[in-house]
């Protein structure tokens, strides 16, 4: 498989808790930072999606009787806190330019998004976040992360979560026989119900042929490792036999 120019990575808002699980985690932060500069720097276009679940997850709007809509909205309202922290944590780490672009209106912390602008500063060499999902209720940040890896022509998504290697036939927390895809195919993946991400985006990155590769988080140089062609976590392309991990 040959390497990337360009790539999304989708940060779930877990692998900002780490092994806490809720809030934010400074040593998880370190580590997403560290991993995404060295990316950069190895000449690689980035741009990164945040979740918020770290913050404020559906459970508790269940919990406290708030509607589905006002739910989602303080959703995206803590993916803004997140690519606040992530842009904090990049910039203290060099000379890199980060953008933060919002698709809700926060003029005041962040660019608004604008889709020929962002092309524009990954083509500049800055590393870009992108927060506030798509400005509307009723979706994950499943479905922002393939749809603007469409719109600034990126190569791939990496899928960087918390606590698993990458895509396996079954739980490997229930079931000891479970086996990690190494590569498979959209539809393959449909097929089995494994769950890498909403279906509605899922679907989306199959119609486009756009690759989905699922890392561990917190496992060091996976990122660079995906962009210079090596096989590691889970592939998921739109074609190809199925690969399992030794």
């Amino acid at each position: 498989m040959s390497g990337y120019r360009r790539v999304l990575i989708k940060l779930s808002g877990g692998a900002f808790a780490g092994e806490q699980g809720f809030g934010i985690e400074s040593n998880a932060v370190d580590r997403l930072s560290d991993e995404i500069v060295a990316l950069h720097e190895s000449g690689v276009q980035v741009a990164v999606m945040v979740g918020g679940g770290n913050i404020f997850r559906g459970r508790l709007a269940d919990q406290w009787g708030i509607e589905r809509a006002e739910a989602d909205n303080i959703g995206m309202m803590a993916t803004i806190v997140n690519s606040l922290i992530l842009r904090g944590a990049l910039t203290a780490r060099g000379n890199s330019e980060v953008r933060v672009m919002s698709a809700i209106p926060v003029h005041s912390v962040a660019e608004p998004y604008i889709r020929l602008r962002a092309i524009k500063h990954l083509d500049k060499g800055y590393i870009v976040v992108f927060a506030g999902g798509i400005g509307q209720p009723f979706v994950t940040t499943d479905y922002p992360s393939v749809q603007r890896a469409l719109e600034i022509r990126a190569e791939a998504i990496i899928a960087a979560k918390q606590g698993t290697e990458g895509v396996y036939t079954s739980d490997p927390n229930v079931d000891p026989s479970a086996r990690l895809f190494r590569h498979v195919s959209h539809d393959e993946v449909l097929r089995l119900d494994l769950g890498v991400m909403d279906q509605s985006a899922f679907i989306l990155a199959r119609d486009h042929g756009l690759p989905i590769h699922v890392v561990d988080a917190s496992a060091p140089g996976a990122m660079r490792a995906v962009c210079q062609g090596q096989a590691v976590g889970t592939a998921i392309t739109i074609d190809g036999d199925v690969q399992y991990a030794e």
